[in-house]
């Protein structure tokens, strides 16, 4: 699940807002330690509370200088997960935790001229991991493009592509049900469904 994906769903259900403010008393800023409140409004008389906080040891060190930013979307996150009854963690409040743990960008080999990388193509490897996991392709093509960024799946660079490939095989593998879970955030909503 991503903030994104969650995003998506709260629009899809007609959220009717949300707030968030820095929580003045616990925050650090002057060691870059920040919590955030955040209050998802699913209509005007309901509403779900979530909290975040970030700093250096629990945010990736890519991003280390945006933990204020950090804080907030997982109070977010926390704050959407609450309200549209969403079990499984959102990657941004997994934090460097699940960095450390998962492995790094694998290199491709050197492209040879015939741009095959020596292996299958990119389309025959996503469809391939689309078969033999029973993914709906529809709802993998939706996350792809949401994956990359981009608007239409086409916009995307083959390196973006081989990238989301990868890391489908990878979420596929180690933990397919959580993988389901991100995917059917893509379904559309069904006109009159309560």
């Amino acid at each position: 699940m991503t903030h994104s994906g969650l995003l998506r769903i709260a629009h899809r259900r007609r959220c009717a807002g949300i707030d968030t403010t820095i929580e003045q008393n616990i925050t650090q800023a002057s060691v870059g330690r920040w919590v955030f409140k955040a209050t998802v409004h699913k209509s005007l008389s309901t509403h779900f509370v979530g909290y975040g906080d970030a700093d250096a040891s629990n945010v990736s060190p890519l991003v280390h200088g945006a933990e204020l930013r950090i804080a907030e979307t997982r109070a977010v996150n926390r704050a959407l997960r609450k309200a549209y009854g969403i079990g499984v963690c959102s990657l941004e409040e997994i934090g460097a935790v699940a960095e450390q743990s998962t492995p790094q960008v694998r290199k491709l080999p050197p492209q040879p001229s015939n741009g095959n990388y020596g292996g299958p193509k990119v389309r025959d490897r996503l469809c391939q991991i689309i078969r033999q996991h029973q993914l709906d392709a529809n709802l993998v093509k939706a996350y792809a493009t949401d994956f990359c960024g981009t608007k239409t799946l086409r916009e995307a660079t083959r390196e973006q592509v081989e990238n989301f490939v990868t890391h489908l095989a990878d979420w596929a593998e180690k933990d397919r049900n959580s993988l389901l879970c991100q995917l059917n955030s893509y379904l559309p909503a069904q006109e009159g469904a309560a």
